[in-house]
Order: structure tokens, then C-alpha cells, then sequence
């Protein structure tokens, strides 16, 4: 199998033992889930779930285009919200980023913690 790690200082390095994305084989791209991290400091963006949201999938951008895809290459994402009572306005601005009529596979799941107390983080398998 052909493994190649994805970087790129556009979406925020990783905060452990992990990579932001792996392409096997040429067409598959994992790509680790995204926390709204600023890139440039490091830093937790602050505000409402729509801003962390919309910081979430900037940085998700990022590792897809560092990897030569965008969203309309993702078939699958999962959410992972802190509160599920947010979930109306997680997906306002998900639909930004994901639109027509073929939007990704998706789960959504209430965690009870994510890291530096996050309100969302998204991961998503794209095909390259």
C-alpha cells in the first residue's frame, strides 16, 4: 500500500501523535478531524458554534487543498459537537461549505469533551 502524509502550515499542526491527513493508494484521503484552531497562532478561535464551525472547515480546506482536493472530492464526514442542541446551527454553516446535491455521507454525534474544550471538530475521507 502507498502511504504519503499531507502537511501544510495553512490549517493548524497537530496538537499530537498524528498527522493532518493520510492519502493511501493514491485516492484515498483520511483526513484527521479539525478542531477551530488558528493556524498562524494556535490559539482556540472563540465565539458561537457558527464561528468555530466556519474556523473547523477553513481548516479543513486547507488540508484538502494541500492535498489537491476540495470539498466536492469528501464522500464522507463525521461531527462531533459538544452540544447537539447546536446542531441547527452547526448545519447553517456546513451547508456553506457543502452544497447541491451531493453533499457527503456524514454521522453527527454528541461527545462529552473535545480538545481545548472545543465546541465542534470534523474529520472527512475524501477521494483523490
Amino acid at each position: 500500500m502507498n502511504r504519503e502524509v499531507i502537511r501544510t502550515n495553512k490549517a493548524p499542526a497537530p496538537i499530537g501523535p498524528y498527522s493532518q491527513a493520510i492519502r493511501c493508494s493514491g485516492s484515498l484521503l483520511f483526513a484527521s478531524g479539525q478542531i477551530p484552531l488558528d493556524a498562524a497562532t494556535g490559539q482556540l478561535v472563540t465565539g458561537d458554534i457558527q464561528a468555530q464551525t466556519r474556523a473547523v472547515l477553513n481548516n479543513v480546506k486547507a488540508v484538502l487543498e494541500a492535498a489537491g482536493a476540495t470539498f466536492a472530492n469528501v464522500v464522507k464526514t463525521t461531527v462531533f459537537l459538544a452540544d447537539m442542541n447546536e446542531f441547527a446551527a452547526m448545519n447553517a454553516v456546513y451547508a456553506e461549505f457543502f452544497t447541491g446535491d451531493s453533499c457527503p455521507a456524514r454521522s453527527t454525534v454528541q461527545v462529552a469533551r473535545l480538545p481545548k474544550d472545543a465546541k465542534v471538530e470534523i474529520e472527512v475521507v475524501a477521494a483523490v
